[in-house]
């Protein structure tokens, strides 16, 4: 049964289908490319007002003329109606917004009003967005037999790791306004859990955890302040995070490249890129202000026993200060200790061991220098020079020194060398580890891990090069000791190495 159809003038609406007419699927629609132009380009009509598309349940288009009295549509068909300025009111609540089921690729478009050569522009606009997602870059992918796992939490750049006193676990900070707690223990778990603390209208770049896990330091990016968060424990036993009354104050000129806490809990170090160094009170009162004389920082940190504050810069060495407490752990004075002379360019970083008995210094002469810092300073003795092996040099650089003082990690670019200080021999190569440079670089408190961040990722690598200094330095002690307890526990340590490198590597070492 054919439904009448008003007639239509050449850009109008219809008023009305005619009263009990059958029900059909009839769309009105007003069409971007169904200008004059547009028809007269796919087929050049002798009267463009006597034309409308029609098309059937097989998906056949058409022009069809439009009698002067009205037209005819068969049920099951639909027809378009070009119109110019149409609104929601002239037809009805669809407002010809609804398509038929056949209506042709072509004219599925958006919606749109104006003149003909800026409607096809429109529709490649409201493409883009679709575009944009499929062209969106991918993580950045890397493979290694060593990886032992790519700690993907963050979605933006992770600035910055740091692993607890304790060992159980990493922190890390990114441009994504969060701070993440991760567990060591699961780092070759399948799944890697977190704790997520967020950082309102800011972002971290640097971040702290204190001595006893409890709390954490962060550096904030846009404030340009030191903010202190405290973590609780709830009943349930999952964590919240709370941020402390009031910041730190603004004492800095130039921006901060590092900050840390004493492990004895005594102080925190902020230092900036010109020649600032600043030691504060937990509670945010500077106690003393050091100016390194080196031109600029470009590195600065606390040693892990809490009792040194270094920097490098500009200038060929690296300088090293005590930081003095009275018995009852009142302040008293930062005195100057040791320095570490010997490269003959400017220093890009460098990396005390656990016991801050050893140092590793990385320089812009591409050398690395190994040093025994186990001296009587007050005394006037310097350092001894164990040392020096050379080394790829490409900003940003970043040395890492094993806490067992048997490697030496040093990151150029997106890249990662690793060495050992028996030697200086080169014993594992990492190549294009992340998307973007890499920004920091540590081994954990146990030496069996090496971890990086660079792009959104956290990767983590097996330390193989520790396990077998661990094996050769135990086996040359064996043969030099002839007491039975010392021999049985270095057998011990050489039987424990030797198996974690067959479990990594999946044969016998």
């Amino acid at each position: 049964m054919g439904v009448p159809l008003p007639r239509a003038s050449a850009w109008g609406v219809p008023a009305c289908a005619e009263a009990g007419a059958a029900a059909v699927p009839l769309v009105l629609r007003p069409r971007t490319c169904q200008t004059p132009e547009w028809l007269a380009q796919r087929r050049a009509p002798s009267a463009l007002s006597q034309e409308a598309w029609v098309g059937g349940a097989a998906g056949q288009w058409g022009p069809a003329p439009l009698p002067d009295k009205g037209l005819t549509l068969p049920t099951g068909h639909s027809v378009v109606l070009p119109a110019a300025g149409l609104s929601g009111a002239g037809l009805g609540e669809a407002g010809g917004r609804r398509l038929s089921r056949a209506e042709p690729p072509l004219l599925a478009g958006p919606r749109t009003n104006g003149d003909a050569a800026a409607r096809p522009e429109e529709h490649r606009k409201a493409k883009l967005p679709a575009r944009a997602r499929r062209d969106k870059p991918q993580q950045h992918s890397f493979a290694h037999r060593l990886l032992v796992a790519a700690l993907k939490g963050h979605s933006g750049s992770v600035s910055c790791l740091d692993f607890s006193s304790n060992g159980k676990y990493l922190a890390s900070c990114a441009d994504d306004r969060t701070i993440r707690l991760w567990s060591t223990r699961d780092l070759t778990a399948r799944e890697h859990r977190c704790l997520r603390a967020n950082v309102g209208l800011d972002h971290a770049e640097l971040v702290r955890l204190s001595p006893d896990s409890r709390a954490f330091i962060v550096w904030l990016a846009n404030g340009e302040t030191i903010r202190v968060y405290k973590m609780t424990k709830k009943d349930d036993g999952s964590f919240t995070f709370t941020a402390t009354s009031g910041d730190f104050p603004k004492k800095h000129k130039a921006p901060v490249i590092n900050i840390g806490i004493a492990e004895t809990g005594k102080f925190i170090m902020t230092a900036s890129s010109d020649t600032t160094i600043l030691i504060w009170s937990p509670k945010g009162e500077v106690l003393a202000s050091i100016n390194t004389n080196q031109m600029n920082n470009a590195y600065a940190t606390v040693s892990p026993c809490g009792r040194f504050v270094a920097s490098c810069g500009f200038t060929p060495d690296v300088k090293v200060w005590e930081v003095c407490f009275s018995k009852n752990g009142d302040f008293r004075e930062v005195a100057r200790a040791f320095e570490l002379k010997g490269h003959t360019a400017g220093i890009h970083s460098f990396s005390f061991s656990n016991d801050s008995r050893r140092m590793a210094t990385v320089s812009k002469d591409g050398t690395w220098k190994f040093w025994d810092t186990d001296v009587e300073y007050k005394k006037q003795q310097d350092p001894y020079l164990l040392l020096t092996g050379k080394c790829e040099v490409m900003e940003p650089c970043r040395i890492a020194l094993s806490p067992d003082a048997r490697v030496v990690a040093i990151s150029s670019g997106t890249d990662i060398v690793v060495y050992n200080t028996r030697r200086g021999e080169e014993e594992e190569r990492f190549l294009a580890v992340h998307g973007q440079c890499i920004t920091d670089l540590a081994f954990d408190t146990n030496s069996r891990y090496l971890v990086s961040c660079g792009d959104r990722a956290i990767r983590v690598f097996h330390n193989t090069a520790g396990h077998r200094a661990v094996v050769e330095e135990m086996e040359t002690m064996l043969k030099k000791t002839g007491n039975k307890a010392t021999r049985e526990r270095l057998e011990q340590q050489i039987s424990s190495a030797r198996k974690a490198l067959a479990a990594i590597y999946g044969k016998k070492h």
